[in-house]
């Protein structure tokens, strides 16, 4: 852990900030688990597919960037997995290129808007199915991102005609009206009714990698170099763990009543 800490570090210090960072989720729909489930099984019955599917999907997706240069060339990269317990692995991408994206560029890799589902009604289904965040705030309450009655995510963000360049890291994509060039759908919340969602909902994505992996993938366009705080924070931290005691109430032994354990989930030891 504290190699791969120093080896960002040299990376922030001799490149300077990222210019891409890509978060990419499992997606337990894929047709690579589906087809080997056994009856009345879900995803979360078999942690190995889950392990094994996505560790494949993620060595396609790094040779896609940096084999196939859907970004152009990579000076270097990183990234790290997070295992969550009882959620999906997904792993933070950090993308250092040779040459670096301009803010009038942006929109040629990111799109934080829903596709005309008459010029491309495939990706205009895997964007409505894997890049919709929530919706949160007044259409559902009880949506995990609420906290204190606000989005910890932002959401809704506003709508940009154009993309602007931010001042926290990240820029403020452009997110069209309806009408005004934007796109409008119908979803179902948890509850069962059907809320309409717009641009102002819609996580930042590259259409290329949405497509060909089918899952939720946010790519975001890094600014300053702050951005890898993110991704550094999982690579600075250990492994969970938990403190526990094995104790003869007659027995007062400092080294047997401390134990310390590793907390390893069923994906991450899979």
């Amino acid at each position: 852990m504290h190699e791969r800490t120093q080896d960002a570090m040299s990376y922030v210090r001799t490149y300077g900030k990222p210019d891409l960072f890509i978060t990419f989720t499992c997606n337990p729909t894929w047709k690579e688990m589906k087809e080997e489930l056994f009856h009345g099984q879900s995803a979360k019955d078999r942690r190995d597919l889950v392990a094994r599917v996505f560790r494949q999907k993620i060595i396609k997706m790094m040779n896609l960037i940096k084999k196939c240069i859907i970004f152009g060339s990579i000076r270097c990269d990183m990234y790290t997995i997070e295992w969550q317990k009882r959620g999906l692995p997904h792993a933070h991408i950090l993308l250092w290129l040779n040459n670096k994206i301009h803010s009038n560029q942006i929109d040629l890799i990111i799109s934080a808007e829903l596709p005309d589902p008459n010029t491309d009604p495939v990706l205009f289904h895997i964007i409505k199915k894997t890049m919709v965040h929530g919706p949160c705030g007044n259409l559902n309450a009880n949506s995990p991102c609420m906290v204190n009655g606000k989005s910890i995510k932002r959401h809704p963000r506003q709508f940009v005609n154009e993309t602007q360049t931010g001042i926290d890291g990240y820029p403020l994509y452009k997110r069209r009206k309806p009408g005004h060039g934007g796109v409008s759908t119908k979803i179902k919340v948890n509850n069962g009714i059907e809320v309409d969602i717009d641009n102002r909902w819609i996580v930042p994505y590259c259409p290329l990698l949405s497509k060909a992996f089918e899952a939720h993938i946010n790519v975001e366009f890094c600014i300053f170099i702050k951005s890898i705080k993110y991704v550094c924070k999982y690579v600075n931290k250990c492994s969970d763990a938990t403190m526990y005691a094995l104790q003869n109430p007659n027995l007062n032994d400092e080294v047997t009543t401390y134990q310390c354990g590793r907390y390893i989930s069923s994906s991450e030891a899979f």
